[in-house]
């Protein structure tokens, strides 16, 4: 079997040489101290880009959005999510384990929150209510195929919070995913918000790491936050080194990936066996599904693509997602296609016959 193409996530690339390298050269110091002149310039780095007062190096996007939610919010209040978010769905109810709050989901509609939605689920002052004391979002979203958040949605999910005087966090995760589809500054899609989180280990391509960043205050409530859950590392510049050359160079080279989604969206569409829409898609997360008579087993189907070379993910009933980025080139993506492709088809035989 040739090189296995996986596609599961951007989270399993591996770290360039360039990156080994600037992992054994860091210079390091004792974080919790404030000494790792590696950790501070990433952090620099990383506020300026997102154009906040500061930023906090945590261990990943997980540790950031909970960091950023028990900053925002006390225990018994409530934060305003999507149904479909990651921070909802994905992140072990870490909000009400670690800090009471109540995570109160509303409708995603292809991956955006409608504003007149969130107003409505505003609570009152009456004390039967938690108190709304936070809005989550997301950019790019996950369960939405990759789509990318507008300056314009932002800012106007934005203005119900802040009239109403609670602040907007946004989980950033594939936030630079966006700002390159959308043809905008990071900064841009972060100026309306209070604070935002991004990742460096997923389609920039470091191995470890993410970023908090707000303003002053927040970020020194994020930093007791983070120690309080066992994120107050030491020589962290080690891991730190190669987030910074995922921050000033991964942006630039993810509209190839952007462009390797849209060819391999295109190619299972051209095969037949799946929903694909290739226009549906504008970065790097494809969502494809078996058709709804399909006599096809989604879990016998994700073992054929495994044996034929190829990984990707099930997200239930027939849906599937696939994710392009570096470790993928445009001829990996379309063989992989090709190959999925093929699978169903003989699965498909095979139902019909038996």
């Amino acid at each position: 079997m040739d090189q296995l193409i996986d596609l599961r996530s951007d989270t399993v690339t591996k770290p360039t040489a360039a990156m080994r390298a600037a992992m054994v050269a860091a210079e390091v110091g004792d974080d919790v101290y404030g000494d790792d002149p590696t950790v501070a310039q990433l952090e620099r780095e990383t506020a300026a880009v997102l154009g906040k007062e500061a930023a906090l190096f945590v261990a990943s996007g997980t540790m950031g959005n909970l960091v950023c939610v028990l900053a925002h919010c006390a225990r018994g209040e409530e934060a305003i999510v999507g149904d479909e978010a990651h921070h909802y769905l994905y992140e072990s109810g870490s909000a009400a384990a670690f800090g009471g709050i109540q995570l109160r989901p509303i409708p995603n509609h292809g991956g955006e929150l409608e504003p007149d939605e969130v107003e409505r689920a505003v609570r009152g002052t009456d004390i039967h209510f938690p108190r709304t004391a936070l809005l989550c979002l997301e950019n790019t979203h996950n369960r939405g195929g990759g789509r990318p958040l507008s300056v314009a949605r932002t800012e106007a999910l934005a203005a119900v919070a802040h009239r109403h005087g609670f602040p907007v966090h946004v989980d950033g995760a594939r936030l630079f995913n966006a700002a390159v589809a959308l043809g905008v500054p990071a900064s841009a899609l972060t100026r309306s918000v209070d604070s935002v989180t991004i990742c460096f280990s997923k389609g920039l391509g470091a191995p470890v790491g993410s970023a908090v960043a707000g303003s002053r205050a927040f970020v020194e409530r994020a930093r007791r936050v983070r120690k309080m859950a066992g994120g107050g590392w030491r020589q962290a510049g080690v891991i730190a080194a190669p987030a910074l050359i995922a921050l000033r160079e991964g942006p630039k080279r993810l509209h190839e990936d952007h462009a390797n989604a849209k060819a391999f969206a295109a190619a299972l569409a051209t095969g037949g066996e799946f929903d694909a829409d290739p226009d549906a898609f504008a970065t790097n997360i494809i969502m494809f599904a078996l058709p709804a008579a399909s006599p096809i087993d989604p879990a016998a189907l994700l073992r054929d693509w495994r044996d034929a070379g190829v990984l990707a993910n099930h997200l239930g009933r027939g849906r599937f997602r696939a994710v392009t980025h570096l470790d993928v080139s445009r001829d990996q993506v379309v063989r992989a296609a090709r190959i999925m492709t093929a699978a169903a088809q003989e699965r498909r035989k095979g139902a019909v016959h038996v």
